[in-house]
């Protein structure tokens, strides 16, 4: 090791001492279950949330090439026609990840003069993509509508209220309606990042402002195709203009290849398929194992496919965590930076991939668990 990167192994050692050191673990994912070291395991870590499964078999040469150049082929137009109609919005634009579609559009759209109001617990692609921008940025206490207000009251030429719909550690939903009735009085714009809602919540799983009837009040979506839609890539819909102007201006669309155009085909293909028989086995699966994990006392508040059980310890959620992978549950502990200290969870991710019976047997173990982790 060169001395003068000594100061990486330093870094590594605090993390480990706190109990945060991450390992990458390589693993093969089959319908509802995972294999890590020839170790077959109930996987209830994906966001693959409806389980649609298609034989489409797609492969073909990559682009190899930004969309603006030799990448944007003919299937990208098809796809982002449906999510515009899907969102009842003018356009759409696909990016090759959510993180980069949230990093594009607020950077493109938020000066150095504007106000940003983000809430507290949004994902760290707005985190990071509100740093970039340079504008004011303040943040409200989650879901905390009169802070949200307050706020709101600074003084800035544009205002920009920033939410996710489906929080994804904690799996509540944004207080949409108060949130819009709030954003607007004081002439704010909206962008909902709405990843975990797309697919999964409101009629035809058109996402969580649908369910609160309060989708052609939203002024940007930024969503996900890798989640419920269980393929891979992200997207904004918004009106015409604003694609028109990221288009022209987003460095994360302009500077980047294209995805491959048998992803967006293999997307194409599941957006045409039938998610409405997989979003009502979902919410079956949801209703089961959440019933039966407060039935063994778990206590938790989330009433969508996201189900933290929190831990608190960052060490004994370590050990919470390899206790059911022993037993053939993969489960992944969440520690810090993605949520506070001592706020330590199992996350779980509830798909239409699991049966009754799969439901059943991980319930038993996490009954087990929390007798021996005296968690109940």
């Amino acid at each position: 090791m060169k001395p003068k990167l000594a100061f990486v192994n330093n870094q590594l050692d605090k993390i480990k001492k706190a109990d945060l050191y991450r390992e990458m673990r390589y693993g093969h994912v089959n319908g509802p279950h995972i294999i890590i070291r020839n170790k077959c395991l109930l996987n209830l870590c994906s966001n693959d949330y409806l389980g649609i499964h298609i034989s489409d078999n797609l492969s073909g040469q990559m682009q190899s090439s930004s969309r603006l150049v030799s990448g944007n082929d003919v299937s990208f137009q098809i796809l982002e026609k449906k999510l515009a109609k899907h969102k009842s919005q003018e356009g759409s634009l696909i990016f090759p990840t959510g993180y980069m579609a949230n990093i594009g559009v607020i950077s493109t759209l938020i000066e150095k003069n504007d106000l940003i109001i983000s809430d507290e617990l949004n994902h760290a692609s707005i985190i990071e993509a509100c740093k970039i921008t340079a504008a004011k940025i303040l943040i409200y206490k989650h879901n905390d509508i009169d802070d949200l207000s307050s706020k709101l009251n600074h003084s800035n030429k544009r205002k920009f209220v920033l939410t996710e719909g489906i929080f994804s550690m904690d799996g509540d939903f944004a207080d949409l309606k108060k949130i819009i009735e709030v954003a607007e009085k004081k002439n704010a714009i909206t962008i909902l990042d709405d990843a975990h809602g797309d697919f999964t919540i409101g009629r035809d799983g058109k996402g969580t402002p649908n369910h609160f009837d309060v989708a052609k009040k939203i002024d940007l979506y930024v969503s996900s195709l890798s989640k419920g839609l269980g393929s891979f890539g992200g997207y904004v819909a918004t009106q015409r203009n604003i694609i028109d102007l990221l288009i022209n201006k987003s460095k994360s669309f302009i500077y980047t290849s294209a995805l491959p155009s048998f992803l967006v085909e293999h997307s194409l293909n599941k957006f045409n398929s039938n998610r409405e028989k997989q979003r009502k086995k979902l919410w079956k699966n949801v209703k089961f194992l959440s019933s039966g994990l407060k039935q063994i006392g778990y206590n938790f508040s989330s009433t969508t496919h996201i189900i933290p059980i929190i831990i608190g310890n960052e060490k004994i959620a370590l050990e919470f965590g390899k206790y059911l992978f022993r037993k053939g549950i993969y489960a992944q502990p969440i520690r810090y930076p993605t949520v506070p200290h001592n706020k330590a969870r199992i996350r779980i991710s509830v798909t239409a991939w699991f049966s009754k019976n799969q439901i059943e047997d991980a319930l038993d173990v996490f009954e087990s668990a929390a007798r021996k982790f005296e968690i109940v």
